[in-house]
Formats: structure tokens, sequence, C-alpha cells
């Protein structure tokens, strides 16, 4: 990976997001860390792990996927949420230590559905319709085995899905955020949704893809309706957690579909996210363009890249090719928590060592070893 570059790289550059300002484009990724209560409080240690994000010049951090309501959208135990008011002093912490060091946070709102594998509210997972999930649970998450098979959704519990995602923006004002992200990506709830061979309903929320994604855009402009002063963004993939290969069939027609229909919704921004693989791998089309680009050029609003952004001279490209506005990095972020102090003073970056997610994805073991390396 590319290690160092000069002053004048184009992320260190300030941006607005939807209105809000920001004091450059770096943002850190949404990464579960299961690292709260029990009861999906955030805890002390999560300020501290957020806060050292914008300390180091992140000008916006996205927090993990954070479960909405207490029924079936929690995904993995210790999970925070913002479905109670415990949950809203929680994170009031995390949010006042991220400002007080500059940055501006944004609540990545998640409802897990059939790929649920830590739900304490609920012994059954839900989804678009009864379809086990490929894969099998993640070990680093706490989960071992193949997913269960979900109980089809029915129309009045999907209004209720809505409602709940609305409800949760509301608490995620109360927190301190300047934003709210529906997650919409990575194979959750709404990404099921809008996945073909997950969703096989025959009411208006499956078939076509104008079908597929209905829901999506319906908790678009309910969270927008509900936190109309905040920004309001959503999160999209073709890559899953469960399925590295998926890509959406209508290529660039259903992209353009689904594009419009969450601008139209209300969406600020698109944050189009990788699962784990480079942008280049998962953002190409078949005429040569890119999936970020088109996003862009559909809706017109800006677009948030994601993956192998930490490599200085793609994030170059990125940027200077008009295929993004602003970039999250995950990976990246955790070597490097203080990622653009390093950019700008053309320091090298330390590269990314799996240790510091093993055996599992807490902010506890990223501390392990990141102390032991310093002893």
């Amino acid at each position: 990976m590319t290690t160092t570059v000069g002053h004048a790289h184009p992320a260190l550059a300030p941006t607005t997001l939807g209105g809000l300002a920001l004091r450059n484009r770096y943002a850190v990724a949404p990464m579960t860390r299961v690292s709260a209560a029990p009861d999906g409080t955030p805890t002390g240690e999560m300020a501290d792990y957020y806060a050292e994000f914008a300390r180091g010049g992140f000008g916006l951090v996205i927090s993990e996927g954070t479960y909405p309501d207490t029924a079936a959208s929690q995904g993995y135990l210790n999970q925070p949420g913002l479905a109670r008011d415990e949950h809203v002093a929680g994170w009031r912490v995390v949010t006042a230590g991220v400002r007080a060091a500059g940055g501006r946070m944004i609540a990545q709102l998640m409802h897990a559905g059939a790929i649920s594998q830590g739900n304490p509210h609920q012994g059954h997972t839900v989804g678009p319709s009864a379809v086990q999930p490929r894969g099998e649970m993640m070990p680093a998450y706490g989960g071992s085995g193949p997913w269960s098979v979900p109980r089809e959704l029915t129309v009045a519990e999907i209004d209720g899905i809505v409602d709940g995602f609305a409800a949760a923006a509301r608490r995620a004002r109360e927190a301190g955020f300047d934003g709210v992200e529906v997650h919409a990506a990575n194979g959750y709830l709404l990404d099921q949704f809008l996945t073909d061979y997950t969703n096989r309903r025959t009411d208006s929320y499956g078939g076509p893809v104008d079908g597929r994604i209905r829901l999506t855009a319906r908790v678009v402009t309910a969270v927008a309706e509900a936190v109309p002063e905040l920004v309001t963004g959503v999160r999209l993939s073709q890559t899953k957690v469960n399925d590295f290969t998926y890509r959406w069939p209508g290529g660039r027609d259903d992209a353009e579909v689904i594009f419009a229909a969450v601008a139209e919704a209300g969406a600020d921004y698109l944050h189009i996210a990788s699962e784990g693989r480079n942008w280049l791998e998962t953002a190409k089309l078949a005429d040569g363009g890119t999936i970020t680009a088109l996003a862009r050029q559909v809706t017109g609003l800006p677009v948030i890249a994601n993956g192998g952004m930490h490599d200085l001279a793609q994030a170059r490209e990125v940027l200077a090719g008009e295929h993004a506005d602003v970039l999250s990095i995950g990976h990246g972020a955790l070597a490097n928590p203080d990622l653009p102090a390093r950019v700008a003073a053309a320091e090298p970056l330390a590269e990314f060592d799996r240790a510091m997610v093993s055996p599992t994805v807490t902010v506890a073991n990223t501390r392990r070893w990141r102390e032991s390396r310093q002893a």
C-alpha cells in the first residue's frame, strides 16, 4: 500500500455532507465492535475508542451498526442500541467526546433481520421470506453454525419496523448525533429485501427491483421526516457479510433504480460499502465506470466510497476522478486512528494486523493488542 504523500492530498480538503460541514474527507467506517453493555448501552471504553479517531483528525465518525428496537433488530450480543433511554444517555457521552475533538458523528441504524446471531429480545429471526441465509454465523462476532430459517414478515410488522427506525432516529438526535445513516447494505434486513434470492415476496415489497427497494425507501423517508434537522444517509452494497460475490442482477439498470429511489425518498448522501473488499473490486461496472460515480451522476448527492481507502494513491484517484466525495476507512483506521494527522504530516501508515480483532472484534481486544506492542 502507498504510505506517504504530500501535504496537498485531496482527502485533507474540507467538504460538506448534506449540509454537515466536515474538516476533511476522511470518515471512520461503521465497524461492529460488540463492546456495549449487555443491555445495549454504550460504555466509557466505547467513548474513548470513538473519540480517539476524532483526536486523530477524522472529520467524520460513523457509528457501528446500532439496533433500533427491542424486537427482532439486534444482530449481535453486546451490540449497542438506540431503543431505550439508557442507550441515549450512553451515546451522549460518546458524541460529546467526538465533538470536543473537532469531529462529527453519525449514528448508523441497523436491523439484522435473518442474519441475527445474538438477540436476547426474541428467539427467532425475521426476513422478507422464509429463506435460510447463505454461509454460517461469524465466530468473531460470537456466532457458530448455520443460520436459522427466518419467519416471513407480515405487512403490519414491516410498518412497525419503519416506525422503529424513525423512533431510533429521534433518539439519535437526543443523543447528540449529527446525522443518521440507514444501513441497507451487507446482507442485513433492508438488503435482504433488495436481494433477489432472499426476497421471494409477491406483494409490493417483492418482485422487480423497484419493489425490492421499497422498504429501504420507506425507512429513509421516515428517518428524514423524523429528524429533518439532521443529515440522513443510506448505506448500500452489493456484497454481504455472508456472500462476497453477489452483484445486483440488473447491473447498471438496477443501480440506477436503487439510487434514484433512495434519493427521492430523502437521502442526503449515499454510502457505498465494499464489505472488506477493495473498492475497485466491487465498484467496477461492465462498461468500465464505477458504481460510486454512477450514484453521484444519478442522484447529484455526495457519495462516500469504502474499501481500501487507506491506500493514498487509490484515495487520490477516487476523489480526483470524481468517483466519490468522502472516503470511509475501516481496517486502516483501526491500525491508524490518527490517519488524517499522519497523512497531513507525510508520515508512514501502519499495516492492519488481524490480531487486533482476534479472537473477537471487541474494543478491549484492540486495546490489548496495542498495549502489547507498546510494552
